[in-house]
């Protein structure tokens, strides 16, 4: 029975509708929760992937989030033992940054439903080749991350030119949000971090747009994320071996 690390920083912020595919396909999970255990050191020992997820910090509030090395080492280690790793909004910039990539402020901010297309890599990629063409996904972010060296650009945006990237064959960064489903998507314009966010935004970003948008592009986003995280745990069938980083 494979075992999977998931990297928590908040509360809403969960594996979404990943969960259940997880589980259905024998997965066992824990969850590191470093909203409330900042302090703590996991390790990869037992385990057979590792999934970060998102959350409102940014990869620079080390001072604030000193989980965020811990996670950055993490990343870094997973990828030696060549280990599957996702890495969702936060968790793709943490992936880039523990390959030597910049994360900096995004031109814009991306938050609800914004389309996204596959690069030509993309088009072959076995995760993102079931995007049928550019496809309506949901965001909620600041910053993106430049593409690693090595890595392969597999996704973009008119907003947000890197979307996703691919390091080796098993190391995903997708900055868009395929887990969510329409209850966490109300849940997260609820949220009062969120609320703050959106009222100092009132001007680029209309929450009622974003509950009436949700409804409309919903059910293929969970269609794409059955697709797309099927083919991630399809990829733990490959016995790891140990693989070194480039220098940085």
């Amino acid at each position: 029975m494979p075992k999977l690390l998931v990297c928590r920083h908040v509360a809403f912020e969960i594996l979404g509708t990943l969960d259940p595919l997880l589980r259905k396909a024998g997965f066992r999970i824990r969850y590191v929760n470093f909203g409330r255990h900042p302090e703590i050191k996991p390790v990869l020992d037992g385990y057979h992937g590792l999934v970060i997820l998102g959350g409102p910090m940014n990869v620079d509030d080390v001072d604030r989030y000193p989980h965020l090395t811990t996670e950055t080492r993490l990343v870094q280690e997973a990828i030696e033992r060549d280990m599957p790793v996702l890495g969702i909004c936060l968790g793709a910039q943490l992936v880039a940054r523990a390959l030597g990539a910049r994360v900096r402020p995004n031109e814009g901010v991306e938050i609800g439903w914004y389309d996204v297309s596959p690069t030509n890599e993309g088009e072959i990629d076995p995760m993102l080749s079931h995007f049928q063409g550019t496809e309506r996904l949901f965001q909620w972010h600041r910053d993106t991350f430049e593409i690693p060296d090595g890595a392969v650009r597999l996704a973009t945006s008119t907003t947000c030119v890197n979307q996703a990237f691919r390091y080796q064959s098993n190391v995903y960064a997708f900055q868009f949000h395929l887990e969510v489903d329409e209850a966490l998507i109300r849940r997260w314009l609820k949220v009062p971090i969120h609320v703050r966010e959106l009222e100092s935004l009132r001007d680029a970003i209309d929450p009622e747009q974003i509950r009436r948008q949700t409804p409309n592009y919903i059910d293929r986003l969970k269609q794409l994320s059955d697709q797309v995280f099927g083919s991630f745990i399809e990829s733990f069938g490959a016995q790891p071996r140990r693989r070194v980083l480039p220098s940085r």
